[in-house]
C-alpha cells in the first residue's frame, strides 16, 4: 500500500499500533456473498427508512453491494469529504477510537461478521464500520458532530473501572463471534462483564458521552417523532433490529433527543429498550455543546478535581498560569473556608504548556511524583496575592532571587520557609519555583525539613481533563508495553473447502453473467448432499435464475429446501430466510 495510505503525516505516534493494513485475500466468497446479503436486505429497506443520505453516502464513501470493500478506495473518497478511513485491529479502547475521530479518521475493523452472526455482531466489523458508519457522513452536519463528538470526547475523564467494563465487553464480543468458543466460554464471559458493570461506583464523564454516542450515533434516529428515519449505525448495519424499529407488534417506544439521552444505560447484549429521535443533525451538536459545558475540562474546581482523584487514572490538571500537569492525581486538601490549598499526585507526572511538554520536564524526570500548595498567598507586596504577578523586583524584595532565604504564607495557613535553587521559565513567564533548605508549616502531607521542594505559581484550576496533555511524548518517553492488537481474522477455517468453492464459482457467474443450468443443478445436488442447512448459497442461485427460470424444477426445488430450513430454524435464520426470498419477488 502507499505511504499516503498509511496517514503518516497525521497520526500520532500512540495510535499507530492500533492500526493494520487490510489483508483482502482473507475474505472469501462467502463473506462477499454474506455481504452482498447484507447490503441488498439493507438498501431494500432503508431507501424507505433511513436518512437520504444513507444511499447517496453508499456511492459517496465507496462502498458497493456485491464486495467488500477495499479501504484504500474508501480513504480516497472520504478525503473528498475532509476525511479519512485507517484500519485498526478490532475492539480498540474507546479513547483510541475518539482520538481517531477528532483528527477526522474513521477507524474500520476489517473483520467480516460470520455467516452465523449475518444480522447482528457485538464485534466491530467491516459492515457496522464501514456500511453503518461511513454513509452518513456525506452530510455535512452531522460530519461535523461526529468530529467534533470526537475533540471533546478526547478531552473527558475515564476511569479505571471504565477500562474494566471496556476490556469485559471486548472480550465478549471476541467470544461470541469465535466459533470455537463453547457456552460455557459465553457465560463466563457473561459473567465477567456483569461483575465489571456491578462494580462500577459513579458515572463517569465517559460513561455519559458513550451513553450520547449510543443513542445517536449508534442507535439514533432522526426527523418527525411519528415517522423518523435511521442514521445510526449500530441500525444501519443490523438488518435485524433496523427492521424491529418500524414493527407494529411491539413498536420500540420513541422518545425526544435532549441531553437526559446520557442518563439512560444500555445493554449491548439485549435489543434497545426506547430509542431516541433528533428533529435534525444540528440538534446534536446543540445537545452535545450542552453536555461538554459540564465536563471538567470546561468547568475546573473542585468538583473536577475529585473526578481526576476518583478516575485513578492518567489526567490533567490546568491552572490559572496556562502550566498543565499530568499524572495520577492522588489527593486534594482544603483549608477552612473550602478552598482548594494542596495538590498530590503519585509518579510519573508531566509538564506542559498548550499540550505540548516542556523540554526536561517529562516522565522521566518527575518519576516519583508532585505535591504542590495553591491559593493565595497573603504576604506578597503591593496587595498582589499570586506568584505569577510578581515583577522581577518584587521577587527580590521577598527574596525569590535565590540570595537569601523566602518566607511564603499562604491564606490557607500552609507555610513554606527555604532557599529558591531554581526556577521554570517559559517564555518570559516563571511559572514554577524550587526550593532548597526547606522548613514548612501545616502541610497536609509530611515533607522532611531540608528536602528539596517545589511550588507552582497559580492560585486556582479552570481545566481539568483527562490522560496526558501531550499524550505522544508521555507515552512514548514513559515505553509502556504495546497495545494488544489483534491481527485481520479469516472465516475460511471454520467452513469445508467444497463449500467455499461452490460460493466462488457462484460468484464468477454472476460476474461473468454466464448463467450455466446444467452447473447450477450439480450445485444444487452438491448443496443437497452434503450442506443441506446451507440457505445463502441457495438464495444466491435464486436470484441467478431470475424471474424467468421462477417456475423451473430447480428453482422450486430450492425455494422449497429454503422453506425446509426456514421452518426449521431458530427465529433469526427464519427471518434471515424469508426477508432474503422476498427481495426475489
Amino acid at each position: 500500500m502507499s505511504e499516503d495510505f498509511h496517514l503518516t503525516e497525521i497520526i500520532p505516534a500512540h495510535l499507530k499500533p492500533y492500526t493494520l493494513e487490510q489483508n483482502y485475500s482473507l475474505y472469501t466468497d462467502m463473506d462477499h456473498a454474506g455481504w452482498r446479503y447484507i447490503m441488498r436486505v439493507s438498501q431494500s429497506f432503508f431507501k424507505d427508512h433511513a436518512h437520504p443520505k444513507y444511499l447517496s453516502g453508499l456511492q459517496a464513501t465507496g462502498i458497493s453491494t456485491d464486495r467488500i470493500p477495499h479501504i484504500s478506495e474508501m480513504d480516497k473518497c472520504l478525503q473528498k469529504l475532509g476525511w479519512r478511513a485507517v484500519v485498526v485491529s478490532g475492539f480498540i479502547p474507546p479513547a483510541i477510537f475518539l482520538e481517531f475521530l477528532s483528527l477526522g479518521i474513521l477507524p474500520i475493523a476489517c473483520d467480516m461478521r460470520s455467516l452465523n452472526h449475518l444480522s447482528y455482531t457485538p464485534a466491530p466489523d467491516i459492515v457496522h464500520e464501514a456500511a453503518g458508519h461511513a454513509p452518513i457522513i456525506a452530510d455535512p452536519e452531522y460530519s461535523l458532530y461526529l468530529r467534533r463528538y470526537g475533540e471533546i470526547a478526547t478531552k473527558v475523564i475515564f476511569t479505571s473501572e471504565d477500562m474494566n467494563v471496556y476490556e469485559a465487553i471486548r472480550d465478549l464480543s471476541e467470544i461470541k463471534e469465535d466459533p470455537l468458543a463453547s457456552s460455557a466460554d459465553v457465560e463466563k464471559a457473561l459473567a465477567r462483564l456483569d461483575a465489571a458493570s456491578k462494580a462500577v461506583t459513579t458515572e463517569s464523564e465517559a460513561t455519559l458521552l458513550s451513553r450520547m454516542a449510543w443513542w445517536t450515533t449508534e442507535y439514533g434516529l432522526v426527523g418527525p417523532i411519528s415517522n423518523p428515519l435511521i442514521y445510526g449505525a449500530g441500525l444501519l448495519s443490523s438488518v435485524g433490529e433496523s427492521y424491529d424499529c418500524y414493527s407494529t407488534d411491539k413498536p420500540v417506544p420513541r422518545v425526544p433527543l435532549t441531553i437526559d439521552c446520557v442518563r439512560q444505560p444500555f445493554d449491548i447484549t439485549k435489543p434497545q429498550p426506547l430509542l431516541f429521535v433528533t428533529p435534525d443533525f444540528h440538534t446534536l451538536n446543540e445537545v452535545l455543546d450542552e453536555l461538554a459545558e459540564t465536563m471538567s475540562f470546561k468547568r475546573g474546581g473542585l468538583e473536577s478535581l475529585a473526578k481526576a482523584v476518583a478516575a485513578k487514572t492518567v489526567t490533567t490538571v490546568e491552572f490559572d498560569s496556562g502550566l498543565q500537569l499530568s499524572g495520577k492525581l492522588i489527593e486534594t486538601a482544603v483549608d477552612k473556608k473550602g478552598h482548594l490549598s494542596f495538590l498530590t499526585w503519585e509518579g510519573p507526572c508531566q509538564f506542559s504548556l498548550e499540550n505540548r511538554e516542556i523540554s526536561g520536564e517529562g516522565p522521566s524526570n518527575w518519576k516519583n511524583g508532585f505535591c504542590t500548595p495553591i491559593g493565595r498567598i497573603k504576604n506578597l507586596p503591593h496587595g498582589l496575592w499570586n506568584l505569577k504577578d510578581l515583577s522581577e523586583e518584587n521577587l527580590k524584595s521577598i527574596g525569590l532571587d535565590g540570595k537569601k532565604r523566602c518566607r511564603l504564607e499562604y491564606d490557607s495557613g500552609i507555610v513554606i520557609e527555604g532557599r529558591m535553587s531554581s526556577q521554570l521559565k517559559v517564555g518570559g513567564k516563571i511559572l514554577m519555583f524550587g526550593f532548597q533548605d526547606v522548613k514548612t508549616l501545616n502541610w497536609p502531607v509530611e515533607i522532611k525539613d531540608n528536602q528539596k521542594f517545589f511550588i507552582l505559581c497559580a492560585s486556582s484550576v479552570p481545566h481539568v481533563f483527562g490522560d496526558a496533555a501531550d499524550r505522544v511524548a508521555f507515552h512514548k518517553e514513559l515505553k509502556n508495553p504495546q497495545p494488544k492488537v489483534q491481527t485481520q481474522k479469516t472465516n475460511a477455517p471454520h467452513h469445508a473447502k467444497k463449500l467455499l468453492q461452490l460460493y466462488t464459482e457462484i460468484r464468477k457467474m454472476r460476474e461473468q453473467e454466464n448463467l450455466n443450468l446444467i452447473r447450477l443443478s450439480e450445485i444444487h445436488s452438491t448443496l443437497e448432499t452434503h450442506f443441506k442447512e446451507d440457505w445463502l448459497l441457495r438464495l444466491e442461485i435464486l436470484e441467478l435464475l431470475g424471474k424467468d427460470q421462477s417456475e423451473s424444477p430447480l428453482a422450486k426445488k430450492l425455494s422449497s429446501r429454503l422453506q425446509n430450513i426456514s421452518d426449521s430454524s431458530e427465529t433469526d435464520v427464519k427471518t434471515l430466510i424469508q426477508r432474503g426470498l422476498s427481495l426475489l419477488d
